[in-house]
């Protein structure tokens, strides 16, 4: 990677871990310099606005999801254990300091038009998609039955995590995690029967 490539991703870096906290919305060019200890006119050099700069920090945190949560999860076996870790890293994702930058985003863009929602949106499917096929992988090695709806186990999976990031984070309830586990489960006995 050359020097110019990354400095940009180490502006990112800091952009994502700024938004987490801030939102997308509170990410402007002059707050960023500052967190990241350039000059406006450097990290201007680099997004050349604030909605080019919006949609940067969009795309690194989805890298960062897939690094943490994707690739993890697509290291273990085909099927339920597969399943298993997506959803083990992705409570894990939700323990970053500041939030869940792809929530953040929901909640600010999910009424503007435009390109940042567009890309929240398609961000969205991409993870409901991800929990899908991996669903399906459970289907293809004969843990789930034939006629599983794997788009049903995706969302609700995605509502068992988003639950557990609501238990957690804002109402701070000490057993969220083994409720979220539990529900889980529930949900994968439910096709295993």
């Amino acid at each position: 990677m050359r020097k110019g490539e990354l400095t940009r991703q180490a502006i990112l870096d800091v952009a994502v871990r700024k938004a987490r906290y801030s939102g997308l919305s509170g990410l402007t060019i002059g707050s960023l310099a500052a967190a990241a200890e350039m000059s406006k006119s450097g990290v201007y050099a680099h997004f050349k606005s604030k909605e080019a700069l919006q949609r940067a920090c969009m795309e690194r945190n989805a890298e960062q999801f897939i690094d943490e949560v994707i690739r993890p999860a697509l290291a273990k076996p085909r099927g339920v254990a597969r399943l298993q870790a997506i959803v083990e890293h992705w409570m894990s994702w939700y323990a970053h300091p500041g939030g869940c930058l792809f929530l953040a985003a929901a909640t600010e863009f999910d009424d503007l038009p435009g390109a940042l929602r567009d890309l929240m949106v398609a961000q969205q499917r991409d993870m409901l998609d991800s929990l899908a096929r991996i669903a399906a992988t459970a289907v293809a090695e004969g843990e789930f039955p034939e006629d599983t709806d794997v788009f049903q186990v995706s969302q609700e999976v995605f509502g068992i995590l988003l639950s557990y990031n609501w238990m957690k984070r804002i109402l701070r309830y000490p057993d969220a995690a083994e409720r979220a586990w539990a529900a889980f489960n529930r949900l994968i006995d439910s096709h295993t029967d």
